[in-house]
């Protein structure tokens, strides 16, 4: 998006100069618009939950403004093959019932011919011009609270080289396929200051955007971050993905051990080489941790930053929902130098 040049008209609420979940339009002084896309390759085998995730995900931009969707538009890419093909109908049904668990009809849409499957929604809602949610809204002495536990780069890198446990898979895709509506309603409810969505960028990365945009800094517990059960062991696990549609054969296991590597994406190194310079983190931290935080997620929770004196209605509230609720750490004043910073303790 450094491409584009800002946009210079006034009724444009939020753009891309900070890094938001969607953007705004000013309609009326009482209502406006807020806009959002995205798509992506599979990230579970069955192509009616990848429908359904693919679409919770898109929607998650619009909870994270603050807004409530109206309708989606559906964005595919599919192999003109005949046994491929026909599995675009079960993504679409995925999507299609997600949506109307949303509320929303999907109106209409584009598929164009591609070698690799993607999908995804564009998806319009609305929201009050005063009540957005953007990465400008965060105030000193916040609390950070999160809404799923993270993980799901690395469950989805094991799911494709099958080596992710049941437990671990089926608690990823439960939680890729819930929406945050109810997240979103919680944060409504008790009148916090911001939100985010954690996606492409892990949580460091989603954190520090907001940081960056209000001008704070931040401390978060990492004991406190919450993690998808199996994630840390799978983390150990060294595995030659090449190998691992084979199963077990003789010397599988040194090969596996002497030359192979953690089911780790390659976007959480990416993500980490980005972000490190604006973190500070325990000098024994294991490196895996690191990134553990900066993994990239699919549908990941709600990030939502709430005054001290609101946080227990918060939790309250996203309980009531059936959210989760980990309070991860409270943002501060700018130190001396003036740089927005993330420690991790």
């Amino acid at each position: 998006m450094a491409a584009v040049p800002p946009p210079d008209d006034p009724r444009v609420l939020v753009g891309t100069s900070q890094a938001d979940d969607a953007g705004v339009f000013l309609l009326s002084p009482g209502e406006a618009l807020v806009a959002t896309v995205d798509f992506f390759t599979p990230v579970v085998d069955d192509p009616y939950l990848y429908g359904a995730i693919a679409a919770a995900n898109s929607l998650s931009d619009i909870y994270a403004m603050g807004g409530e969707p109206l309708f989606a538009l559906a964005v595919a890419a599919f192999p003109d093959d005949e046994k491929i093909l026909p599995l675009l109908a079960d993504v679409m049904a995925g999507a299609v019932d997600k949506a109307r668990e949303a509320g929303i009809c999907i109106i209409g849409g584009h598929t164009v011919r591609d070698k690799e499957p993607k999908f995804g929604l564009s998806v319009t809602g609305r929201v009050h011009p005063e009540k957005v949610w953007n990465n400008r809204g965060a105030k000193p002495g916040d609390a950070i609270v999160l809404t799923k536990p993270i993980g799901t780069g690395i469950i989805t890198t094991a799911i494709k080289w099958g080596i992710s446990p049941e437990e671990t898979t089926n608690a990823a895709i439960q939680s890729m396929a819930r929406l945050s509506a109810g997240a979103a309603r919680a944060g409504r409810k008790a009148g916090i200051h911001t939100a985010t969505d954690v996606t492409g960028f892990g949580l460091l990365g989603h954190l520090i955007e907001v940081l960056e945009g209000s001008g704070l800094a931040a401390e978060i517990r990492l004991k406190d971050v919450p993690v998808f059960p199996g994630v840390r062991d799978l983390m150990r696990r060294r595995t030659v993905a090449a190998l691992s549609a084979r199963g077990n054969f003789p010397g599988s296991s040194f090969l596996h051990a002497r030359f192979g590597s953690p089911p780790i994406p390659r976007g959480a190194h990416d993500n980490i080489s980005c972000q490190i310079a604006k973190i500070r983190v325990p000098p024994l931290l294991p490196k895996e941790e690191v990134l553990l935080l900066a993994d990239p997620q699919t549908s990941g929770g709600l990030l939502m930053f709430v005054p001290q004196e609101r946080v227990e209605a918060l939790v309250r509230a996203l309980e009531n929902e059936g959210e989760g609720a980990w309070v991860i750490g409270r943002t501060h004043a700018l130190p001396g130098t003036g740089v927005p910073c993330l420690t991790v303790v």
